[in-house]
């Protein structure tokens, strides 16, 4: 086994934690439906707590974002506590604050063996930020907190890949170790990376198009990626980009991102699978057809069944397989086809298996096909990054942590 980056990290088996004041970030980062602004999933919340039971003998301080400022998802963590509440089935503790007064005396205030859980960390404004880890440590964020805390404990793996205060800053001045999910993500991917073996295809869907072009890049560079399968809008965009989508998708920064694609096409032209046939709602019905046969304004909706046999035929084939993003609208029952039939083939496939992101894991489980994956996890773009090579902010600060302060 390679256990080459997690002894380099710091666990919370490295420390005395009875007593100790802690600051535990997680990623609670959940799906909100934007009618009703309730929380739709719990898959992250569910996740703290592993970790959370092996705190119970500290003080506990709960960091965590939520949305993206701007977006209706972006919305207090006052529900989140109640969720966890109910799944711990205990109380825990809310402050409507991130880092003034409220917040402050909330911490100080802690007993053994409380869990407090902070306001949506975004809402302070350095938060919405990256920075090097020396200028995240001098954010007022982290000088204001840190004074209170014995121990910064990371745990947010889908936002490794993020450098924000409350992720690379407090490691600076504080100590610092994996929490129970970041522990088992960087050694399960490790192992797996170790034996992964070509033909490498990704399956790329989902939205966030600028972190995922990037990425792209470099998997294919780091030999990472002999075959993309694309879904979703990213599909959409090199769909554009090969002028088999007409008119413009009105999507952010459009011309950029298909400039990119058209590049990236031309640089690795061996490289991409786009899809063939497609499907559109017509007033909340699917109507499938051929790319070609597109309309100006109609909007895809899902795969066609001649690209998901294509892809499958490219997944079966498959050392290893990696997946992230749904490659449409899933949530609507007519169009979750795509979505479905690919993770079965992925699940079918004798290929090591890699499927990432929230959105695919709740698939994942509600078609029972969890056994069958070597790895889930419910990041994404961090995930994604990870499997190229280049090395997270988050883990990079837990090694500089492990470095300076080897376990007292």
């Amino acid at each position: 086994m390679d256990n080459r980056q997690i002894v380099k990290v710091l666990t919370l088996d490295d420390f005395d934690l009875k007593g100790k004041t802690v600051f535990l970030r997680v990623d609670m980062n959940c799906p909100i439906d934007p009618e009703t602004l309730e929380i739709s999933g719990t898959k992250r919340i569910e996740e703290a707590i592993e970790t959370l039971e092996s705190l119970k003998e500290a003080k506990v301080v709960i960091g965590s974002h939520q949305g993206r400022v701007g977006n209706n998802e972006y919305i207090g963590m006052d529900k989140h506590a109640k969720v966890l509440e109910k799944l711990m089935n205990r109380k825990i503790k809310y402050v409507e604050d991130t880092i003034g007064e409220a917040a402050q005396s909330a911490i100080k205030n802690l007993e053994e063996g409380e869990i407090l859980l902070l306001d949506n960390l975004r809402l302070c404004a350095e938060e919405n930020y990256e920075f090097t880890p020396e200028n995240a440590a001098k954010t007022i964020m982290v000088s204001r907190l840190s004074k209170l805390f014995d121990l910064v404990v990371l745990d947010s793996f889908p936002s490794a890949h993020r450098s924000h205060p409350s992720i690379v800053g407090f490691p600076q001045v504080l100590p610092a170790c994996a929490g129970r999910i970041v522990e088992r993500e960087v050694r399960n991917l490790d192992e797996i990376m170790t034996v992964a073996k070509a033909p490498h295809v990704i399956v790329l869907g989902g939205s966030k198009i600028p972190d995922r072009l990037e990425a792209i890049k470099l998997l294919i560079q780091n030999g990472r990626a002999d075959h993309v399968l694309l879904t979703g809008l990213i599909g959409n965009v090199f769909m554009r980009a090969q002028a088999r989508i007409k008119s413009p998708m009105g999507i952010k920064r459009e011309e950029e991102v298909v400039a990119k694609a058209h590049t990236l096409i031309g640089e690795y032209p061996d490289v991409f699978a786009t899809p063939v046939d497609i499907a559109i709602d017509k007033d909340g019905e699917r109507v499938e057809m051929d790319v070609r046969e597109m309309g100006k304004g109609d909007k895809i909706f899902d795969l066609g069944p001649k690209t998901v046999e294509y892809y499958s035929k490219l997944i079966a084939g498959a050392g290893t397989v990696f997946i992230s993003g749904p490659a449409g609208f899933f949530e609507k029952d007519n169009f979750s086809y795509g979505t479905n039939a690919l993770l079965n083939s992925v699940a079918n496939s004798m290929a090591t298996t890699i499927v990432s992101g929230g959105h695919l894991t709740t698939a994942l489980k509600q078609q029972g096909l969890a056994d069958k994956i070597n790895h889930i996890s419910t990041a994404g773009g961090a995930l994604v990054l990870y499997l190229t090579g280049e090395k997270l902010p988050m883990i990079k600060a837990l090694e500089d942590a492990a470095i300076k302060y080897k376990s007292k």
